[in-house]
């Protein structure tokens, strides 16, 4: 399968990239090659390389600047995608676009279906879930992606955040009413490709999907097993998300329901403790 990934240097197109090989052959684009913010481009892409299968790893996900900059979020999330998932259905072949917890209202404590209700909180979520909207709408084979909590070794996630703090200070204050599941940006990409090769054979399975790390936790205990597998002496305190104000509204729940991912593509939730300790030794953070 030839598949066309929007998105280079991001975690999930990084992993994807390392995906290439006999089986799948990936041609991931920079923003040079096609910028998210000219959605004609995005579309002409397509054409020009004519790949079995489209992958969007590519988004605004600076979700504090989104709130000042909606006009961008809006053409990067939801304009570029449609664009996309349009020029898919012209030649009839998946799309799959990753997408975000965030088009939910963070309500409650009940795992997200996908479909539930969106309500976003903020520009990002509902920029996102614009972004849906119009896979949805173009009428051709897709399959939407949400996930929570995306980490790797590349780029900047909150694992790297805490091995870099902790390594500096003896104590940190992290939030903990905040619940969700950490995902592995390789497992993400993993998925996409299986998901994107079901799709050339069963469209009738297109729809929107949910995947993401198990079990559950909050973002402080997550930080409390980042620090024991990586070693690092670093005390956690518990805090309440209104103790750490931010411009863009964070969900408190985003736990999501995963089963129907596992019944259409036998793709289950992977353990983010697996895949923490993957990521640690890549960053070399292993115990002797």
């Amino acid at each position: 399968m030839k598949a066309l990934v929007f998105g280079h240097s991001g975690q999930v197109a990084t992993e994807l990239r390392a995906l290439d090989g006999d089986d799948v052959q990936i041609t991931a684009l920079a923003r040079a090659e096609a910028d998210l913010t000219d959605p004609a481009i995005c579309a002409a892409a397509i054409n020009a390389h004519a790949p079995n299968a489209v992958i969007n790893a590519a988004a605004y996900t600076a979700v504090d600047k989104a709130e000042s900059d909606a006009e961008t979020a809006q053409v990067i999330n939801a304009d570029a995608p449609a664009a996309m998932a349009q020029a898919c259905a012209a030649r009839d072949i998946p799309f799959v676009s990753i997408s975000t917890d965030y088009v939910f209202s963070g309500a409650g404590d009940t795992p997200w279906s996908p479909a539930d209700p969106t309500d976003p909180q903020g520009v990002y979520g509902r920029t996102k879930r614009d972004g849906e909207i119009a896979i949805v709408n173009a009428g051709g084979r897709y399959a939407v992606l949400r996930t929570s909590w995306v980490v790797s070794a590349h780029g900047n996630n909150f694992v790297k955040t805490m091995l870099r703090l902790g390594a500096e200070r003896e104590s940190l204050t992290i939030v903990a009413d905040q619940i969700g599941g950490p995902t592995g940006a390789a497992e993400i990409a993993r998925a996409c490709i299986k998901i994107a090769k079901t799709l050339v054979s069963e469209p009738e399975k297109s729809g929107i999907y949910h995947f993401s790390g198990a079990p559950d936790t909050s973002w402080a205990d997550f930080a409390r097993a980042i620090f024991v597998a990586a070693e690092i002496a670093c005390d956690v305190t518990d805090i309440p998300s209104d103790d750490y104000p931010t411009l863009a509204k964070r969900p408190l729940n985003s736990r999501l329901d995963c089963t129907a991912t596992e019944a259409a593509f036998g793709i289950s939730r992977p353990d983010w403790r697996v895949s923490l300790t993957h990521i640690l030794a890549q960053l070399d953070f292993t115990k002797d």
